[in-house]
């Protein structure tokens, strides 16, 4: 039997720095509908992170406490542009998964007055499948002046109305049947969250992804000889909410968080 084989090893893509922050108008690229009636809760709102808007309020309320709010990530980013070129490839130019800034419309923030509230947060609607109707809130963060607040449930709430309810319904949704979240095993205030707003936890892949030099002290020892003997795998605790849980009693538990 002969073969061949011609792959050849295509490079990293980049991003100039003349497109960190996207095209002007900013076009999100997004293949679901976003309406604002479901994104817009009493206490926050949920609107696309735009880069030209949110970029640098973002790194503000970051850059100096990266070492906590990045630790239980599989990523780490080291500087405002960095942040940016991930962003671009991982979000704006994939139609199927988006970020999403978060507004406390209960903090005014005088500098920002056009966005109703402060910026406390992000959180991405990701590990999207059309074809198995599930999506997951992922790559969530509350900034440190609004942790311990309303701001973590509520923004999970609206998520949750998003990717649950029908498009017929009130609030509309996507319809989908499965509601995902995916945390370090390590993560015990996201798991305890995840509980909270219904969400039951369904076991722990390990090793399931090899994490950076900076958080180590995270995950487990890596393998002497492997190509990446120095770095530590993380263990991923799933749990999920389903539709069928949804219209048994989980819509109203969230609805009245978020009332």
């Amino acid at each position: 039997m002969s073969y061949t084989n011609n792959y050849t090893a295509t490079a990293e893509p980049t991003v100039p720095k003349s497109d960190l922050y996207g095209p002007e108008p900013y076009d999100i690229n997004y293949a679901f509908p976003l309406p604002s009636e479901t994104l817009d809760a009493p206490r926050v709102k949920l609107v696309p992170f735009v880069p030209r808007v949110h970029a640098e309020t973002y790194w503000e309320n970051v850059k100096d406490h990266r070492d906590t709010l990045y630790r239980y990530y599989s990523r780490f980013w080291h500087n405002l542009d960095e942040w940016l070129e991930w962003h671009e490839l991982a979000f704006r130019r994939n139609p199927y998964e988006i970020l999403l800034a978060v507004i406390d419309k209960t903090r005014p923030d005088p500098a920002h007055a056009d966005w109703g509230g402060s910026f406390a947060g992000l959180v991405g609607l990701i590990d999207v499948s059309v074809r198995n109707l599930q999506m997951e809130p992922g790559y969530i963060m509350v900034f440190p002046a609004f942790q311990h607040t309303h701001v973590a449930k509520d923004m999970i709430g609206v998520s949750l109305n998003y990717i649950l309810q029908l498009p017929s319904e009130s609030p509309p949704g996507l319809g989908f049947r499965r509601a995902q979240w995916v945390a370090n095993s390590l993560n015990v205030p996201s798991i305890k969250l995840a509980e909270r707003m219904g969400f039951k936890r369904e076991g722990t892949l390990r090793h399931v992804a090899v994490i950076p030099k900076e958080n180590v002290e995270y995950g487990r020892k890596g393998r002497s000889g492997d190509p990446y003997p120095e770095l530590a795998s993380r263990d991923s605790a799933f749990l999920s909410l389903c539709w069928d849980e949804w219209v048994t009693g989980e819509r109203e538990k969230v609805q009245a968080i978020l009332a």
